[in-house]
């Protein structure tokens, strides 16, 4: 009977590791875009701190290395937990942003910079939203709720930028 019990208690134990690290393929998906959008989002902000040519777009580089840091780093032990390699590095489509973007100077930096910061964060909220909505791991259901408001702020940061930019 003891034996029975234990091992019982085992096969339940490991159903339930199983389950705990298991993770839909979408929540997998969403923790993979999220960490390449904030890769590309900390290595052009970094170009956007030194090239702006305004004290404003300075700021928002500063502010998205900063806020995206943080929110990587917090999506990064997230993923660990859950057995999930995150890419660290930037992938072919941002490496071509980031090589354009460093071509340009002055104003044409500033519009283009920032221009593409609302462009790729009105992308992230939808696809944050939708993982707020529709994702089934918990965890990355809360992450992505607690970093939607940050992400707004930050579009409505980019567009009045952009606005700036432009003028």
């Amino acid at each position: 009977m003891k034996k029975t019990i234990a091992i019982m208690l085992t096969v339940f134990s490991l159903g339930m590791m199983a389950q705990t690290s298991m993770t839909n393929k979408e929540d997998e998906k969403f923790a993979m875009e999220a960490a390449k959008a904030g890769t590309k989002e900390i290595k052009l902000g970094q170009l956007a701190a030194t090239k702006g040519s305004t004290p404003e777009v300075r700021e928002l580089g500063k502010m998205m290395v900063e806020q995206h840091t943080q929110a990587a780093n917090e999506l990064k032990t997230l993923a660990e937990r859950k057995s999930i390699k995150l890419p660290m590095d930037m992938d072919a489509e941002c490496k071509k942003c980031y090589n354009e973007l460093s071509k340009k100077s002055g104003k044409d930096f500033d519009k283009a910079y920032t221009e593409m910061m609302v462009k790729d964060h009105k992308k992230v909220i939808a696809e944050f939203t939708t993982e707020k909505n529709d994702g089934k791991d918990v965890d990355f259901k809360e992450w992505a709720t607690n970093t939607l408001p940050t992400l707004q702020h930050h579009l409505q940061m980019s567009e009045t930028a952009h606005k700036n930019a432009k003028m």
